[in-house]
């Protein structure tokens, strides 16, 4: 079962920000400062990004593959390797299906140049790590090594966090063994499978970032 949507506003006055983006000085990237935005770029951000499953047949591969709908476009996607689940546990490999937010993204500088967006993002560090112990009192968090629990390494050999984007899944409230590090995130050749998340080909997740906001529902079906 996926977690309720939040509002903005609700993510805002949290005052655990231990997920959020942070610069340098501590503070949440992009709180309290506006950002330079082309015109017109608020009106034209996408309330919602929709997946769901190719047809099958549509394909000739051995494993499940997803579409995602922008508005009037629609891109091919993978999925988890345990396709679409209403009840995903840890470790299943499966996409959870439901309605969450973009919450915040992070991006390799050393790779790809930061685009345009009113997402909340930053350069990705070598110190940053994701912890999917559901024993851990940070788990599905956003943590910092070093860190002993067990946890997802950000910075990797692959492109696959080239660029990267959080959702709101199992965040408020968290629920142990409910899965955790559920992102929005490069694809593999040939949309190979994930273990649990959406992925795009690097160059359609580029564009889309500029029409991307904290409003912005991602609805998996």
């Amino acid at each position: 079962m996926s977690s309720a949507a939040k509002s903005p506003r609700q993510i805002r006055n949290r005052r655990d920000f231990s997920t959020a983006p942070r610069a340098g000085n501590g503070a949440a990237v992009g709180a309290g400062k506006k950002r330079d935005l082309e015109p017109g770029l608020r009106q034209r951000h996408l309330r919602s990004l929709v997946v769901t499953l190719q047809p099958a047949g549509a394909f000739l591969q051995s494993f499940s593959l997803g579409r995602l709908r922008a508005g009037a476009v629609t891109l091919g996607c993978a999925i988890g390797g345990g396709r679409i689940k209403h009840d995903k546990r840890e470790g299943d490999r499966a996409t959870p299906a439901g309605p969450f937010r973009l919450l915040f993204g992070f991006y390799r500088a050393d790779r790809v140049a930061r685009n345009e967006t009113l997402l909340p993002m930053r350069p990705l560090s070598r110190r940053d790590l994701w912890c999917d112990d559901p024993e851990s009192a940070r788990y599905n968090r956003l943590v910092a090594a070093p860190f002993r629990p067990s946890h997802e390494k950000l910075w990797r050999d692959d492109h696959l966090y080239d660029i990267v984007i959080a959702l709101d899944y199992n965040l408020y409230p968290r629920r142990k063994g409910r899965g955790s590090a559920i992102f929005l995130h490069c694809a593999r050749l040939d949309f190979l499978p994930t273990e649990g998340c959406i992925a795009l080909k690097r160059d359609d997740l580029r564009r889309l970032l500029p029409r991307l906001s904290q409003k912005t529902i991602l609805i998996i079906r």
